[in-house]
């Protein structure tokens, strides 16, 4: 990872001593123990803490968006981390992938845009790059905006040796911000998506 200058950062990685990773489990994703030492900002080192880390591979969103017909392209599938949502743990997100080694993010979004929507991308605009919970888990999740034709958009996608069951909806904009809106679209990717595109939407359609 590449070293940042911020003047509201005083500290960096010099600041900082990794003890100990222990690997608690290893499965689909892998959980460790993260033993470190940091300086805290009374120039003072800390003692030794103890945390648990959801340690796993970056992640690709793509938002996909069709500028001619003024409509986003989401994906409806059940989602282990929301079993226990009293509304439902079926989620309408933005399609998503894992980085395999030696993939770039924008690889990632083109592939997964075709396996989980097929949907191919005509132009895709990187919009950010963050960790999703910094707290708890290693990820770091890359951001994009995909513009496609979103004509015969539809139907069930997934590959069958993941397990993937996921059904493609193509919406208006105007319906599907009514539904981020209301509470509906919830998870990071769609937020941080939509607002980027709701400021963008205008200019894309007149270069469309």
């Amino acid at each position: 990872m590449t070293a940042r200058i911020d003047p509201l950062q005083r500290y960096g990685a010099a600041d900082l001593e990794r003890i100990e990773d222990r690997a608690l489990y290893s499965g689909f994703f892998d959980l460790q123990l993260r033993r470190f030492r940091h300086r805290r900002f009374d120039g003072e080192w800390s003692e030794a803490v103890d945390r648990e880390v959801h340690v796993r591979r970056d992640a690709v969103g793509v938002l996909l968006y069709d500028p001619d017909r003024d409509q986003v392209v989401l994906v409806e599938q059940v989602r282990a981390g929301a079993l226990e949502d009293c509304t439902s743990p079926w989620k309408l997100e933005p399609v998503a992938g894992l980085v395999e080694p030696g993939e770039t993010a924008a690889e990632v979004a083109r592939r997964e845009a075709l396996e989980e929507a097929g949907c191919e991308i005509r132009e895709l605009i990187e919009l950010h790059t963050y960790y999703p919970s910094p707290g708890a888990c290693s990820e770091q999740v890359t951001l994009f905006c995909g513009l496609i034709d979103s004509r015969g958009a539809g139907g069930v996608h997934g590959l069958e040796e993941e397990h993937e069951d996921i059904l493609v909806h193509a919406i208006p904009f105007p319906e599907a911000w009514d539904r981020l809106m209301a509470g509906q679209l919830d998870n990071a990717m769609a937020l941080i998506g939509f607002y980027w595109l709701s400021r963008e939407r205008a200019a894309l359609r007149v270069g469309a």
